[in-house]
Order: C-alpha cells, then structure tokens, then sequence
C-alpha cells in the first residue's frame, strides 16, 4: 500500500505527465498552423523564384514580371515581400548607418546592385516596386521594441493599401534574423501585411498618422506596452488626415507632421532629432520662399530698370522714330509697373535672416532712386503729350537766359 507521501509524488508524476502531454500538443499545433500558413503562399513564392535573373537589375523589371504573373493585390505585395527576403542579405556592419534622408534612388540601386542592405533599403525597395505594380505604399520611419525593450537606433518599414484596407510590411524582420552576429535568412510572416492593431505592440512610427488607427498610441503607452485600442481616447480620423496630407505641399506636410509628433509626445532621442529635423525643414522652405519671392522682385525690377534705359535713349533720340502719343505714354507707365510690382513683392517679405534683410533694404534704395528718375521721365512724358505739336520739338532742347532755364 501506498504511503501518504507516495500517493502525492504519484500525483505530481501525473500532473508533470500530462502538462507535458498538453505541451507537446500546443507546440504541434502551432508546427501544423505555421506549415498551413507557409503552404498557402507556396505557389505565390514558387511563381516569384522564378523571375529571370536579368529583370531583378531594377524594379521596373521586377514590378513587370510581378504585374504579368500576378493579377491580385495580395498576391502581388506578397510575391514582392518573397523576392526581397529571398535575395537581400542584411547588411549587419552598416546596422547602424541608417540615413532617413539619403536619396530614394541611390538607396534603390545600391541595394539591387550588391544585394544587400538596411532597413531603409528594405523599406524603399519594397516600396518602389510595390507603387510601380500599382499599391499605394509608403515608406514609415520610426523606432522599435524588441523583447520588451525599446530599441535605440530608428527603423524603417512600409505600409500599403491592399483591397482598400491598410496593411503593415516589415520586409527587414521579416526576411530573417541577426544571431550571433550573423544574419539567419527565415521569412517571418508576422511582419507580412499585419494589420495596425498587430504591429503598433513592435513598431512605433514618429507620426502618429502612420499608426493607422483611429485611437492611437502615446510613445509612453508604448513604452509601458499599453498598446491595446483604448475608444474612450480623442477620435482621430486617419483616413481623412491622410487624404488631407496627400494633397499638402511638402512644408505642409512637415508642419502638420510636426504638429501631431509633438502632440504624441517626445519621449526619447529618436523622437527629438526627428522633430529637429522638421523644424530645420521648415526653416528651410520658409527662407527659400523668401529668397524665391526676393529673386522675383529683382527680376521685376530688372526689367523696369531695362526699359527705363529703352526710353531714355528714346528720349535723346528726340522721340524719333515718330510714335503714337498712346505708345509713347505706355513705355513709362510700363516701367511704373514693374517698379510698383518690386515694391509689392519687397512689403511681402517677412522675417528675413540678416543677409538678406542687409540685400532688401539695398533693393528698395536702389528702387526709390529709380522711381524717382521715372517721375522725372513721366513728367516729361505728360508735359509732352499737353504740349502742341509746333512746340513739342522745343522741349528736347534746354533754352537758358544767363543760365536760367527758359523751358
């Protein structure tokens, strides 16, 4: 018979028995749902590894072959997610040189070129081919968390519009993983066409906008992994925000993106240095608008400067050839003009650095001296135009009586 002891150490043996029982079978379970999930893009892939190795130099080539061998939006976006994970290689000694702003097409060609690359280069390629098949797909920059630790250096993936849903891609984590310093090549479907709800638990973008959800996440929800969809939060309407933003011009863009990253708080480094980075934008932009609308008033008055010499050398010349009065008085109200356009441009000008402020204000004497030579010019003009035709001829020629002007 049993003892006590024996009858409880028998129990625990059953209950670590049958634990491990119900283990196996959950891991089993998992192997089978993961090998249906791969089996139901088998063909899709099998269709993309076939692709000439003479249209994989550019993504024209790619985007065509994708467009000819697949007609659905999600099969096309996965063959392009496929090929990508296939054939980059992670560049892990440049894991860190991620250049947000480097040129799209020189980030395109290099990556094709030496089939290896960054996240940028993962992003842009899926990208680019993605928009050239016929997917409205865009390029998000943020930071990311792994193991429940936010990472320190920024990331970048891509969102696309599949079948009038929006959809996440991460074809860099996707494609496989860094071990030991080495990259292991492994597609990982999670990060295929995940839906918002599902990536924003890894993935933050700095504007909020790319989140896709109409209650998003704070960066310090992110932080504490509150990434749950709260509805009793502000509603915010990102579909009609994006059509908004498609239709901005790009300092439009920036401000209204700069408006809602600090609304969404600046919790870390990454965060910071992107807002800096639109602000710095912006400066930019406003400054070119104010160089671009100071070089018009200079071309204006240019011009009002080129024919006011065209009608003071008409005037030595005695206003010959003969023209009609109405000619005579539109060389110098033409002039007036343009002096008048100059001086409009130049009241417009606002807040301009100091360079510039030192140029406008040498503009404006130079315009008022010239403006003072037209008066002069018109004067003339209606002196002569009020004039009979037998004295007209008198008024070229200066008559004195002991050095005092007579006309």
């Amino acid at each position: 018979m049993a003892t006590v002891k024996e009858n409880v150490k028998n129990k625990m043996i059953k209950m670590k028995m049958r634990f491990g029982l119900i283990l196996i079978a959950v891991l089993g379970l998992n192997i089978t749902l993961n090998a249906q999930k791969n089996n139901e893009y088998t063909a899709i892939d099998n269709v993309i590894a076939q692709i000439p190795d003479s249209l994989t130099k550019t993504t024209n080539g790619i985007a065509k072959y994708v467009k000819l061998n697949y007609s659905k939006p999600n099969d096309q976006s996965r063959a392009i997610f496929t090929w990508i994970a296939k054939n980059i290689q992670y560049d892990i000694e440049n894991m860190f040189a991620i250049n947000f702003y480097q040129n799209t097409n020189e980030i395109i060609a290099n990556v094709l070129k030496t089939r290896k690359g960054i996240c940028m280069s993962y992003a842009e390629l899926f990208s680019d081919i993605a928009n050239k098949v016929g997917i409205k797909t865009y390029v998000i920059s943020g930071y990311t968390k792994q193991n429940g630790f936010v990472d320190y250096i920024p990331h970048a993936w891509c969102a696309a519009l599949i079948d009038s849903a929006w959809f996440l891609f991460d074809p860099t984590w996707g494609s496989g993983y860094v071990q030991n310093g080495k990259f292991v090549k492994q597609i990982n479907n999670y990060y295929y066409q995940a839906k918002p709800e599902q990536i924003i638990k890894s993935h933050m973008p700095f504007d909020p906008l790319w989140q896709f959800l109409n209650y998003p996440v704070t960066n310090q929800e992110f932080y504490e992994g509150k990434t749950q969809i709260n509805n009793k939060k502000e509603f915010f309407n990102f579909k009609d925000t994006l059509q908004v933003f498609e239709k901005q011009s790009e300092i439009e863009q920036l401000i209204a993106s700069s408006n809602r990253i600090e609304k969404n708080g600046v919790k870390n480094s990454l965060v910071f240095d992107r807002l800096q980075h639109n602000k710095r934008e912006i400066e930019y932009y406003n400054n070119k608008k104010i160089v671009d609308s100071y070089n018009s008033a200079v071309n204006s008055f240019n011009k009002g400067i080129d024919l006011l010499n065209v009608f003071i050398d008409y005037r030595n010349k005695q206003f010959t050839p003969k023209k009609p009065d109405a000619e005579i008085k539109q060389m110098v109200d033409t002039v007036d003009g343009l002096f008048n356009q100059t001086r409009l441009q130049l009241n417009t000008l606002k807040n301009p650095d100091s360079n510039l402020a030192t140029s406008i204000m040498q503009l404006n004497k130079s315009l008022n001296d010239a403006t003072a030579n037209l008066n002069d010019q018109k004067a003339f003009v209606d002196k002569y135009l009020n004039a009979g035709k037998l004295s007209r001829k008198t008024m070229f020629t200066k008559y004195t009586w002991f050095g005092i002007p007579l006309n």
